[in-house]
């Protein structure tokens, strides 16, 4: 059998791999290819065979203390033969002395154990039909906002991610930001795509869940669908209640995990951005 071959991917390779996530049921958004590639161009890797790529695992970059590991995948044939863990180890020297985030699955967090990576709480994924409601306060953002969105997400996040939240809020064919206005100017911000099903909203940046379930509602509005789905860290007990409260129901969990320190987020982020890339 031949050796597995470890590289970059191609920039056109990232719709490939979202099309692997898309088989897995991860549900990507539409549009997620290029905001992807915008984070860090070097940060996607695949495994080849026979000069055709097996497997496939992103690290991004997102500063020069953070990186974020996803889009972790073995075609089904090839599993069980080290092709994955290869690629795992090789993509992982990308992200040099940064600490490593990841949302990964339960069957899999003894392996990432393994790998250093500690266990830093879970991220639930809620989803149902979210009715649109616009509100006085909550309007698209513009290139304007720029920086004040910049210092909401990182005080939300506990690090900066420039170059992915620059392409993450300029409006997609299918993906729009909102902005929350408040006295002092924009207090919080929500970021919504469609996806083959449904509508991801997140990040939701805000300084309650009250206020989250506002941007939401307003972002829902701009991008219409059938159904929402928001990915909300488990500490958030009160948005969750909320959501809750209006018919969402949990169906998937991740564990959010860290290879380093843990950043240190600010008390403002209701809901992440993607389990890929943060």
């Amino acid at each position: 059998m031949s050796t597995a071959e470890f590289r970059r991917a191609r920039g056109d390779e990232i719709s490939l791999m979202l099309d692997w996530a898309a088989a897995e049921g991860w549900n990507p958004g539409l549009d997620d290819t290029e905001a992807f590639l915008a984070a860090d161009p070097e940060g996607f890797f695949v495994a080849d065979l026979e000069s055709v790529p097996v497997a496939a695992i992103s690290v991004v970059n997102h500063s020069p203390s953070m990186a974020f590991l996803g889009l972790y995948l073995c075609l089904p044939e090839f599993r069980h033969q080290g092709i994955g863990y290869g690629l795992w180890r090789y993509a992982l020297t990308h992200a040099g002395g940064r600490t490593v985030g990841l949302d990964g699955v339960a069957a899999q967090e003894p392996n990432y154990e393994k790998s250093g990576f500690v266990r830093d709480g879970s991220t639930l994924r809620l989803e149902a039909p979210l009715a649109p409601r616009p509100d006085s306060r909550v309007r698209p953002s513009s290139t304007a906002d720029g920086a004040a969105i910049a210092a909401l997400d990182a005080v939300a996040n506990g690090y900066t991610r420039a170059a992915f939240l620059e392409a993450w809020i300029t409006p997609a064919a299918t993906r729009r930001c909102v902005v929350l206005d408040e006295a002092k100017g924009p207090e919080g911000f929500a970021v919504i795509r469609l996806c083959q099903s449904g509508a991801k909203i997140g990040p939701i940046v805000a300084a309650d869940a009250g206020r989250a379930l506002v941007l939401a509602r307003a972002a829902a509005a701009l991008v219409p669908s059938e159904r929402a789905i928001i990915d909300v860290p488990a500490q958030n007990a009160a948005l969750l209640a909320q959501l809750h409260a209006i018919g969402f129901s949990k169906t998937f969990a991740t564990a959010r995990m860290y290879r380093g320190p843990a950043p240190q987020s600010g008390g403002l982020l209701q809901a992440i951005g993607t389990m890929e890339l943060g």
